[in-house]
């Protein structure tokens, strides 16, 4: 049996722990006898379905309040107190599990440096164990980004603790070794893996289209996803309402994470329109994505990868604050033609529903050159996975047991 611990850097929105979880479920599937542990401060984490042979520690959750700042959301206590705790866990964790590889996703150093002693103690007590840093194509803006590893010396920490950088993304798109100025000895280990592609929904497109009620109506799907910021987002689209046809329907998916007050004015307002259905929270996105005609959504990682997974037509209102990740992934992704995108200083009802009406009168099969990418980012990170654990031995694929 081999032991993989997973920290998963969740402060903000369900975008690390969806990645996280998707990357679990593929190792577990294609590596025998690989038994993983998720360490995770997300309060949903109980709300997805958690792979065979995986298991979780859940930390105290954590609120970011600014591009580095962080508040405890739930305990009464002081956030030095609740560090405090989170890295006790984390150590503790450590100490009794013994893992054989440690993945940890976005903070070399963890949030507010808590994962500072584990990383020494594994290099002291644990020579073994491989110490991988997992990041998503963009962090944030070249500026930005190297202010923050500069002021915490994120270099010399991959430098000193991790064997490798597993980056899901690609390098058109986005070159973190020169974007971020990685010195050569951190460049040395970077290996890009591509996107993650989604897999498949549990349930069909006619399935989905029946239970909404949608026969041959267009279906537009509309997420923020965690919600936390989408209020303006889905308070534009329901004002597009009044002028979208009837014959078109939508599915609002509002976020578990949006503010209850927020929430609670959507659905009163929504409750209008009957051509409208809108529901809290699924952990089934690819089917109702699958099942949409065409999608308005915000710019995360997991849903732009949702997207071009599905190759579907889609809207893109990236988030600008507090770190303009999602608009960068966003203006490049679409001047590839992969879809379309509104500056939030630009939405309005009117360039929704202007992009919408294209989007929805776009030739069927002229969805954009998503397939061109390299999305076996899954694949990928088994493979490095693999070689660490079992010195180059072949991992099985899913589909057919066999590379």
């Amino acid at each position: 049996m081999k032991k993989m611990m997973v920290y998963s850097h969740d402060t903000y929105g369900l975008g690390n722990i969806r990645r996280m979880l998707s990357i679990c479920k593929h190792l577990v599937d294609t590596i025998e006898d690989l038994h993983i542990l998720i360490i995770s401060g997300s309060p949903m984490i109980h709300s997805f379905l958690i792979p065979n042979r995986t298991d979780y520690v859940k930390l105290p959750c954590l609120n970011r309040t600014e591009q580095e700042g962080y508040s405890v959301k739930f305990l009464g206590t002081e956030i030095e107190e609740t560090m405090k705790l989170r890295s006790g866990l984390i150590r503790s964790t450590v100490e009794s599990f013994q893992p054989d590889f440690f993945l940890v996703d976005k903070k070399p150093y963890g949030v507010e440096n808590e994962l500072k002693e584990v990383l020494h103690y594994m290099k002291h007590f644990l020579p073994e164990t491989k110490q991988v840093l997992l990041l998503r194509d963009i962090l944030d803006t070249p500026e930005s980004t190297i202010r923050i590893w500069e002021k915490n010396r994120y270099y010399e920490a991959i430098d000193h603790y991790y064997d490798l950088i597993l980056v899901v993304g690609t390098e058109e798109i986005f070159d973190l070794r020169s974007e971020y100025r990685f010195p050569p000895s951190v460049s040395d280990k970077v290996r890009y893996c591509g996107y993650i592609q989604k897999e498949d929904g549990r349930k069909g497109r006619d399935t989905v289209r029946e239970e909404l009620g949608v026969m041959d109506e267009k279906l537009v799907l509309v997420t923020p996803g965690g919600g936390q910021d989408g209020y303006r987002l889905l308070k534009t689209y329901m004002s597009a309402l009044e002028v979208i046809p009837k014959q078109v329907k939508s599915l609002v998916i509002c976020g578990p994470e949006m503010p209850d007050q927020q929430k609670q004015d959507i659905y009163l307002a929504m409750s209008r329109y009957s051509h409208l259905k809108i529901s809290e929270f699924t952990n089934d996105m690819m089917s109702y994505m699958n099942a949409a005609d065409v999608i308005v959504s915000m710019g995360g990682y997991n849903t732009v990868c949702e997207i071009l997974s599905l190759n579907k037509p889609a809207i893109v209102v990236p988030r600008v604050k507090p770190v303009l990740e999602q608009q960068i992934r966003a203006e490049r992704m679409s001047r590839l033609g992969l879809f379309r995108t509104i500056h939030p200083d630009e939405l309005t009802p009117e360039s929704l529903m202007c992009a919408l009406e294209k989007e929805l009168n776009r030739e069927k099969g002229d969805a954009g050159p998503s397939r061109r990418f390299n999305m076996d980012g899954l694949p990928n990170i088994s493979e490095w996975v693999s070689q660490f654990l079992f010195d180059n031995q072949p991992i099985k694929s899913a589909a057919n047991g066999s590379l």
